[in-house]
């Protein structure tokens, strides 16, 4: 049950950050590196969302 609260949390995540990202983007343009600073965030949260879902599957913690 943990396991699947710090996933569904790390999505989230993950989402937030998109949106704060657009957010940057639509108002800095490109004078700001925060677009980038929020990609990299985005994509460190969907390698642990992949690690945590591939421990899931491997215990069987998320298998049917």
């Amino acid at each position: 049950m943990l396991l699947k609260i710090l996933i569904a949390l790390v999505f989230l995540a993950m989402v937030t950050s998109l949106a704060m990202g657009a957010g940057f983007l639509i108002r800095d343009g490109s004078r700001s590196r925060r677009v980038l600073v929020s990609l990299k965030v985005r994509v460190a949260l969907a390698a642990l969302l992949l690690a945590l879902l591939g421990y899931g599957f491997t215990l069987g913690g998320l298998g049917s």
